[in-house]
């Protein structure tokens, strides 16, 4: 893990992920783009969605990994979360099984039970991402998939941007963010058990600029990957 101070050129005031995604909840939807993460999913090729009987969405945020699971298959989905803000979103959606407050690292789900494990957009948060692979391990059935869709290190370190939201003022707010490189990944899973199986990764391309045009000057830069692990 490097320390994002090095990287930073925005000097926001800083939150805790707690804080800063219950501030954040009401509005994150319209904030986050679908190549981020979604466009990742859509493109992994080796999980059949449509053949999972159980999975378990760690950091499930406001649902949207959920809903796009049970769009594509997935039949029962638990989600955890360390925000009740989030939750309450995800709640709306009716795609859950079940919900639950926790922290990634130690979720209070059955051990061996899911077929699936994913993480969106949260490992980012993580000062260690030992306890999350851990724990994915854990809850995983033989042969499961883990799917983890992070924030790009080289993107984060380019630019010195963390993740971040404008609060009820209009004023740029960043939530903690830590620099993992892809090796931090690579190690800490293997030491948990997983394998890798498939990687992808998002660049900033025209469909994306053409959203957000002031984005342009980061054309061709990687934005977000996708990792799929295998025990």
């Amino acid at each position: 893990m490097l320390d994002f101070g090095s990287f930073d050129r925005r000097g926001y005031r800083r939150v805790t992920t707690r804080d800063g995604y219950a501030q954040w909840a009401a509005t994150y939807e319209r904030t986050i783009k679908p190549d981020m993460d979604l466009l990742l999913l859509d493109a992994i090729r080796t999980v059949r969605w449509g053949d999972v009987s159980y999975a378990a969405d760690l950091g499930c945020g406001t649902g949207r990994t959920g809903v796009w699971l049970a769009a594509h298959g997935v039949r029962r989905i638990d989600g955890i979360d360390v925000t009740p803000e989030m939750l309450d979103r995800a709640r709306v959606c009716g795609v859950f099984a079940e919900l639950g407050v926790a922290d990634v690292g130690a979720t209070g789900l059955a051990s061996g039970r899911y077929d699936l494990v994913t993480t969106c957009l949260v490992d980012e948060h993580l000062a260690d991402l030992a306890p999350l692979y851990r724990e994915a391990a854990r809850i995983a059935a033989p042969g499961a998939a883990y799917v983890l869709v992070g924030f790009h290190p080289f993107f984060i370190m380019r630019s010195g941007m963390p993740t971040h939201f404008n609060d009820a003022a209009g004023q740029p707010v960043a939530i903690e963010t830590y620099v993992h490189l892809a090796s931090d990944h690579v190690t800490t899973a293997l030491d948990a058990g997983w394998q890798l199986a498939e990687m992808r990764e998002q660049v900033i391309d025209e469909r994306w600029i053409a959203t957000k045009p002031s984005w342009a000057e980061h054309r061709d830069v990687p934005i977000s990957f996708a990792f799929v692990w295998r025990r």
